[in-house]
């Protein structure tokens, strides 16, 4: 053991994804020796990830840094770190849905908000955006409810339902719900051969969203035929945006997305999607290098959500035939995942509603250990 740290941890799932949780406590408070950490327990940079606990895929190489509150609004700190797989990397410029769900759980769990039956509302300060979400956890027994009938397309079984209220998140990267202040831009995309029409839309997490046809898709693809043709074209789209709104192309956001009324198409895992049971279709390339996101991020089913109710957008010309209610139904690679929002107004638009819900539980608890070789002359420096 003189050879290796220990690292407390707790493994959970949250909707679609998977991810490390660390106290804040545990970890170097100096941001460099605190990546080095991160990066050596997850095994990365390697593509198989396999001397840590990554899972080399952009779903399961994710970190969630917990600690006590920093604003009086909120009951935990979250920090989301995604773990490049391929690089020695930590990005931080985003917030993750899914695991959002398992903050609410995991701060309930550890005692840094009391358990209330029937139902906990734990306010969340994410570090990333500045921004406080809700997650509204079943509990049962003193303790967040596991069993229940929610079914999300991308889980297996079923679950409690935790609803989340990112309501609150109104411009989370760039203080604006409309960054340019309106609903369709046009981009100049050197590699597209000329300019396209985006929205460019911030709640939950800043995303840029462009029509499938006009990057050479469907909207209905998946892993199996998402081309690296499609990815060039999606990351493009991406910078664009970035540059009109003075971000550095290094960086995850905006998360670039591409919708398309409803298709029929297939899942990853085989279930055929019928074109009555979604309102738009929707791919997503994320991550360090980008890949096509699996599932959907529950932060960009939101902004989804949120920008189908704002006409002139990109979004809603996709989902024209959606059902006049508040539920988007969105069509993604992994099946199907509903999200709410009301918007009122325009222009301004405000944001009345907007949310989603997931399921999440822990799957570990216990001790990493971590080389101390691999974090050199970071070894040492605890809190």
């Amino acid at each position: 053991m003189r050879e290796q740290a220990a690292i407390r941890c707790v493994l959970m799932r949250g909707g679609t994804s998977k991810g490390v949780f660390l106290s804040a406590a545990d970890l170097p408070a100096d941001r460099a020796a605190r990546d080095q950490t991160i990066l050596a327990l997850f095994g990365s940079p390697d593509p198989r990830q396999i001397d840590g606990l990554g899972g080399a895929d952009i779903l399961t190489s994710k970190v969630a840094i917990i600690g006590p509150p920093t604003r009086s609004d909120a009951d935990v700190d979250y920090t989301f770190g995604q773990v490049s797989i391929r690089e020695p990397v930590v990005d931080y410029d985003i917030n993750c849905g899914n695991l959002s769900a398992a903050v609410g759980v995991y701060a309930i769990e550890e005692g840094f908000v009391r358990a209330s039956e029937p139902v906990t509302s734990v306010r969340v300060h994410n570090t990333n955006t500045a921004k406080v979400f809700v997650a509204h956890v079943p509990v049962r027994d003193g303790s967040p409810a596991v069993e229940g009938e929610t079914v999300i397309d991308g889980v297996p079984g079923s679950g409690a339902e935790i609803v989340l209220d990112f309501t609150g998140t109104v411009g989370a990267v760039t203080g604006r719900l409309l960054p340019t202040g309106r609903p369709l831009d046009r981009l100049h995309v050197p590699a597209l051969g000329g300019s396209v029409e985006a929205s460019i839309v911030d709640v939950a997490n800043l995303c840029v969203f462009v029509a499938a046809a006009d990057v050479g898709m469907t909207g209905a693809e998946g892993p199996a035929n998402f081309t690296a043709a499609h990815l060039r074209a999606l990351v493009a789209v991406k910078d664009a945006a970035a540059a009109r709104l003075g971000l550095s192309a290094d960086g995850l956001v905006p998360l670039p997305v591409a919708v398309a009324p409803p298709l029929a198409y297939q899942t990853f895992a085989g279930r055929d999607v019928r074109p009555d049971e979604v309102d738009l279709l929707a791919r997503l390339a994320g991550g360090r290098p980008p890949m096509l996101h699996k599932t959907f991020p529950g932060t960009a089913a939101t902004c989804t959500a949120v920008a189908a109710r704002i006409a002139g957008t990109v979004p809603a010309t996709a989902s024209a035939r959606a059902r006049h209610d508040r539920e988007i139904r969105i069509g993604h690679p992994g099946g199907v995942m509903p999200a709410r929002a009301l918007v009122s107004g325009g222009p301004p638009w405000t944001v009345r509603e907007a949310g989603y819900f997931r399921t999440a539980r822990r799957l570990m608890e216990g001790h990493a250990l971590v080389r101390r070789a691999v974090l050199g002359a970071y070894a040492g420096a605890r809190r």
